[in-house]
């Protein structure tokens, strides 16, 4: 969902010439922009990492839910596979800007009671040791989806009813897509004074169009 929200937002923004999306399959989206490379593992990026340079930025979204899911196999899915791709495109690349979608309430410790912000934090943490430009963890917490779109969470479609009940209780802990994906476009092209950006971060950056 994030990823497609992302994209979205990227291919209708005139300071983005050019995306290239790496995933498993097709995203079913045909844009002059839009270039895509396709692979099976996303552990074994030697057949695809000379295509990987030459970018300005990237917007890792992939990401998968803890729920079921046992701490080795988590931390495999999260930290090993998202470590392995970013130092990949910091070798091939270290003046890119690389903008990692985390969540609300990760643990930057990484010694708290919640399996999953252990590990996103550990990932928030060894990726800011790596030699990009800048590196930028944005923590959404409930994202209002964006009408039209394929792949919003069944969560969304069946309660969306209740955002705005939320919004008006805690504003702090929702964002729109579209404001994530405006937030991570302003910070790659412009910059922002925090490497961590929870909701109200998002949606600040994602208001400024200054040039």
């Amino acid at each position: 969902m994030v990823g497609e929200g992302v994209l979205h937002e990227c291919l209708q923004h005139d300071m983005v010439e050019e995306v290239l999306v790496v995933g498993r399959k097709a995203c079913g989206i045909t844009h002059v922009k839009l270039k895509e490379v396709l692979i099976p593992d996303f552990f074994d990026l030697t057949k695809i990492e000379n295509q990987l340079a030459a970018y300005n930025a990237c917007f890792f979204c992939l990401g998968v839910s803890s729920i079921g899911m046992k701490e080795p196999e988590f931390c495999k899915l999260t930290y090993t596979l998202t470590m392995n791709f970013a130092a990949t495109l910091a070798k091939q690349n270290p003046e890119m800007v690389f903008c990692y979608i985390s969540g609300a309430g990760t643990d930057s410790t990484e010694k708290g009671r919640m399996m999953w912000a252990r590990v996103k934090g550990k990932t928030e943490n060894d990726l800011a040791k790596l030699s990009f430009k800048k590196v930028y963890h944005f923590r959404p917490g409930i994202i209002k989806p964006t009408k039209g779109l394929k792949n919003t969470l069944s969560f969304y479609k069946y309660l969306g009813w209740l955002i705005p009940i939320v919004k008006l209780i805690a504003p702090e802990t929702i964002s729109s897509l579209k404001e994530l994906g405006l937030a991570m476009i302003n910070a790659a092209g412009k910059g922002y004074d925090k490497q961590i950006l929870e909701v109200r971060d998002i949606i600040a950056l994602s208001k400024n169009n200054s040039l």
